[in-house]
């Protein structure tokens, strides 16, 4: 009777043992059997592509920056933020004392810009030397018609003189420098010697002919005390015409050679003047 007991016994414990190992071979077939999920590399892809199309941003509002995710988002604004500060500092720094450099630069200009005081060469002349120097810029203002004060003439004469030149060539030499500028009437007998191929004359009108050419409004002589040339008014220039006796005045009239004698013309730059036209007596 004991072998029966110890037998079924036995039996009970392997049972046992056999159910345990069974319900832990069972459990573990359970958890085995469960997936492991790991993305694989298409997964991944996909998943990219899903961030990025437009369904796949939960955000849309107007701060959100299209077609990124939101640490993507993150990283740009830092970077931004980043930038903004950096172009800060530098547009200070070029800021700094820009005031003090643009003074000094102004100030610098203005003293280069300053005129130099000039010296009067009538200063350093003895009184009885500025004094004939005084009435010979007088006699010239009034003789050679330039346009120039007789101040200036003085001051060339001056200067002339202080070089060492005497009284009568500096006022010779200032008058012949005058005659050459331009705008300076010209005596008519000096016209060759003039070293300008623009002249201005006045005289009165002695003679006209008849022009030989279409292109011509007039041709005629013109005459002061110191001699007499032959003029052309070419039709193109538009100008007055003129009458014989008439005082006139041409200004800027063109030098030309014929034959080895110099005339003028009149062309679209020149001017007519009529310095006895309205007078009372007409």
């Amino acid at each position: 009777m004991s072998s029966k007991k110890s037998v079924s016994k036995v039996v009970s414990v392997d049972e046992q043992a056999y159910e345990q190992e069974a319900g832990q071979a069972e459990h573990e077939d359970v958890v085995d059997e469960t997936p492991e999920f790991r993305a694989t590399v298409e997964m991944e892809i996909q998943a990219k592509v899903d961030a990025n199309h437009p369904d796949g941003i939960v955000d849309t509002s107007e701060d959100r920056i299209y077609g990124v995710t939101l640490a993507q988002e993150e990283r740009i604004q830092a970077r931004e933020k980043e930038l903004e500060r950096i172009s800060a500092q530098a547009a200070f720094g070029r800021q700094k004392g820009r005031a003090e450099r643009t003074r000094a630069v102004v100030e610098q200009a203005r003293r280069s810009q300053r005129p130099v005081k000039e010296v009067d060469p009538r200063e350093k002349l003895e009184r009885a030397e500025l004094g004939q120097v005084n009435r010979q810029a007088q006699r010239l203002a009034e003789n050679v018609n330039g346009g120039y004060t007789r101040a200036v003439i003085a001051k060339r004469i001056a200067s002339r003189v202080l070089e060492g030149e005497a009284m009568f060539e500096a006022v010779m030499d200032t008058k012949e420098e005058m005659q050459h500028e331009a705008g300076t009437i010209v005596p008519i007998g000096r016209l060759e010697s003039i070293r300008r191929g623009e002249v201005s004359v006045e005289g009165r009108v002695i003679e006209l002919w008849e022009p030989s050419n279409s292109s011509m409004q007039q041709v005629g002589l013109i005459e002061d005390e110191t001699g007499r040339t032959k003029f052309t008014i070419w039709t193109k220039s538009r100008q007055t015409m003129v009458q014989k006796g008439e005082l006139v005045r041409f200004r800027a009239a063109a030098k030309n050679w014929y034959n080895g004698r110099c005339s003028i013309a009149l062309t679209h730059w020149s001017e007519i003047v009529f310095p006895e036209r309205g007078q009372w007596w007409e």
